[in-house]
């Protein structure tokens, strides 16, 4: 089992704080009294200002937008930073913001003193000692005294987590007890930093899904857990779409595009609209609460039931749902089709929710990748990664992989923080089996569990992810330098390769899990990874070579993992010892002067007659040259889909199904189109598709095909 994630320390809540204070509140709090001066002197000052606002946020349920309109802070602010005046409710509150950078932020007396003279200058109607928005703010509380009973609370606001001393609980006590002698019209309110964060990962959080749909004919059942099964109109569900991929937060995987199965639901929905319900299991909806509005109250099942389901994920049948949505946007009559949808309320039940996710799912193909999408320690990242870094972590099978330098996968997340792992087995591992599916192995001789016992640290692999992608690219690099075995050594060995320069940077800086938001280790590491892959491949070649025996292939040495980890020895040795490229390195140096090899086989044939990618695999475009990347990007960017496929075994001439319109194209033809539908006049004749389609692992479809093949005839030449 994995570990709760436990409570961020307060470093960390710092940090993320002052993150999601930098994008709630810029624009929204005045900082214009402080014209042009550096960044040193106006960050903490924004920030100490963004805290009163955020303190009015958690005492009266604000926007960002009307708590920034509380804030009085910088000159004649009379010791008060924010006034927030709740006239409806006869509430006023003072607040007095106090921000730390370490953390450590403490009350003290003589500000507490400035607060009880501020409210003091309130009350007696001098709004004229305040500044500008202070005068404005202060006039219309003093009003508000005089017209009814008013409650007013001083919120003292610290980044840091130390009570009070006793000193300024006393001052409070002094003067709290002047201004109640008629009643108990005055309090106050301690907010610390694990306050403030916990507003942070609320305003983080989707809003929950609410669905409102009409059920005929239905029924229920009562108990265990209230539940309502009925015949639903497709054109209800095609509404759904506008909550995008929040809509299925508890389902194991989100909706995956157009594959071929899922094209045939679209081909019923819209050319037989009326068979789609005897075609299809239907949708299982969970649903934190539940209001249920039948159409007759003397013969409720005899007429329909309005429902709104509150919390609401479909854990079952993302695959209809999002067929259901596309089909309506090709056709009207699909939106005529009848869908069975069953809805249960779980009441907040987290164990019974992801019991009835992977019962309702057993039925369809879920593979080991698709079930840690429910568990605690992926949740985590996914929060962390956005509050420490603002990128995505994306965990569930189908989601848009993140590009560049918008985040990662968790599959991605996984191999690079399998090769930055202090033991070879894991990239050794990946390298044996050539598929990332053994990632998912659960139990200590896995892969998954022992990286992911206790929650990675979001720097350290982010850090591992920038690694991976730099290793990867300056292997294609260097792989056209080479043929033969070491061609081989370089598609097949990726991640152990890639474990090797990892060795070598965290034998000069471990600090690549240390929080630091300028990502300094991974600017550095990434600028050394080109020199290191040039150094490693030649000296991992002819260590090979000489311990292995040249018979003996990358993959059938890293099976044994005490070979692998005799590698890894060997090689960081000789690379301590300052080897060069030794002989083998040369004999494989490609040769321009070289005569041709005969034509290697189609790469899609390859791929298929292998089953190296599964049915529906997902594939993201990965362009490489620079006039396409900018004749493209604008049209690329006006719909992300028009970056993502799916690859098909069934049809070999046509293997990609194109996520922008569901049609199946080969690899170069798709390329072709996409050219054509973006207008780029400066196209060339012909291209290399499979060089521009990539896995999620981002192995494109020509390496992937050149590996297998490598491996095949090695497998022959062995026998």
């Amino acid at each position: 089992m994995n570990a709760t994630p436990q409570q961020p320390d307060v470093p960390t809540q710092v940090r993320q704080t002052a993150r999601a204070f930098d994008e709630t509140y810029t624009g929204l709090i005045d900082m214009s009294d402080f014209g042009n001066r550096p960044p040193e002197q106006t960050t903490p000052a924004f920030r100490s200002r963004a805290l009163a606002a955020h303190a009015v946020r958690i005492m009266t349920g604000w926007t960002p937008e009307q708590a920034a309109d509380c804030v009085i802070d910088g000159g004649q602010d009379q010791g008060i930073d924010a006034i927030a005046i709740d006239e409806a409710a006869a509430h006023i509150h003072l607040v007095q913001a106090k921000w730390s950078p370490n953390g450590n932020a403490r009350a003290d007396e003589t500000a507490v003193q400035k607060l009880f003279a501020g409210l003091t200058l309130i009350d007696s109607g001098e709004s004229a000692q305040f500044n500008p928005r202070g005068q404005i703010l202060a006039k219309r509380a003093h009003e508000l005294i005089g017209e009814k009973a008013t409650r007013i609370t001083q919120v003292i606001v610290l980044m840091g987590t130390e009570p009070p001393a006793p000193g300024v609980r006393q001052a409070i006590k002094n003067g709290e007890s002047e201004f109640n002698s008629h009643g108990d019209y005055v309090d106050h309110q301690f907010l610390h930093a694990p306050d403030i964060h916990a507003l942070v990962r609320e305003d983080q959080r989707s809003e929950p899904v609410t669905l409102q749909v009409t059920l005929s004919p239905w029924f229920s059942v009562s108990s265990p857990y209230v539940s309502y099964e009925g015949i639903v109109q497709a054109e209800e569900i095609a509404t759904w779409g506008a909550h995008g991929n929040e809509l299925f937060t508890r389902n194991i995987r989100n909706p995956l595009g157009l594959t071929p199965i899922n094209k045939e639901l679209v081909d019923t929905l819209t050319e037989e609209p009326s068979h789609f319900w005897y075609f299809n299991n239907g949708v299982t909806v969970l649903c934190d609460s539940m209001d249920a509005v039948p159409v007759s109250q003397k013969f409720p099942e005899r007429h329909p039931v309005r429902l709104t389901a509150h919390g609401a994920s479909v854990v079952n049948g993302a695959q209809t749902v999002r067929s259901v949505i596309d089909a309506a946007e090709q056709a009207e009559d699909a939106e005529l089709a009848q869908v069975t949808v069953r809805f249960i309320v779980t009441g907040g039940d987290v164990e019974f929710a992801n019991r009835t996710t992977q019962a309702t799912n057993r039925q369809n193909h879920i593979t080991e990748r698709d079930r840690i999408a429910l568990e605690p320690v992926q949740a985590q990242l996914i929060a962390d990664f956005r509050a420490e870094l603002g990128l995505v972590y994306s965990v569930r099978r189908s989601e848009l992989e993140p590009q560049d330098d918008e985040g990662c996968s968790v599959v991605e997340a996984t191999c690079a923080l399998a090769c930055a792992h202090t033991s070879s087995r894991f990239a050794a591992r990946l390298v044996a089996s050539g598929s990332t599916d053994v990632l998912w192995e659960r139990g200590s001789s896995g892969i998954y569990d022992p990286l992911f016992r206790s929650v990675p640290s979001v720097y350290e692999t982010w850090n591992a992810v920038k690694v991976l992608r730099a290793v990867r690219k300056a292997l294609r690099t260097e792989r056209e330098q080479y043929e033969g075995r070491a061609a081989a050594v370089i598609d097949d060995g990726t991640f152990f390769i890639t474990h090797l320069v990892f060795r070598r940077l965290l034998a000069q800086d471990a600090g690549m899990g240390e929080p630091d938001q300028s990502l300094a280790w991974a600017d550095v590491a990434v600028a050394q990874v080109p020199e290191l892959v040039k150094h490693v491949v030649p000296v991992l070649v002819q260590v090979l070579d000489d311990e292995v025996g040249t018979r003996s292939s990358l993959q059938r040495a890293c099976a044994d993992p005490g070979q692998a980890a005799d590698l890894v020895t060997a090689v960081l040795a000789s690379l301590d010892g300052g080897a060069g490229t030794g002989d083998a390195a040369v004999k494989y140096r490609r040769q321009d002067s070289k005569p041709r090899k005969r034509r290697r086989p189609n790469a899609v044939h390859v791929i298929v007659n292998s089953g190296a990618l599964e049915e529906g695999a997902p594939l993201h475009l990965a362009l490489y040259l620079q006039p396409e990347k900018e004749a493209l990007a604008e049209w690329l960017a006006a719909n992300p889909r028009r970056e993502v496929a799916k690859w098909t075994n069934t049809n070999r001439t046509r293997p990609i199904v194109w996520a922008a319109d569901g049609l199946s194209y080969s690899p170069s033809g798709l390329i072709a189109r996409m050219w054509e539908l973006a207008e780029w006049e400066g196209r060339p004749v012909s291209n290399q598709g499979t060089a521009r389609w990539a896995t999620q692992e981002g192995e494109t479809l020509a390496i992937l095909a050149r590996r297998l093949l490598g491996s095949m005839e090695e497998e022959k030449e062995a026998e």
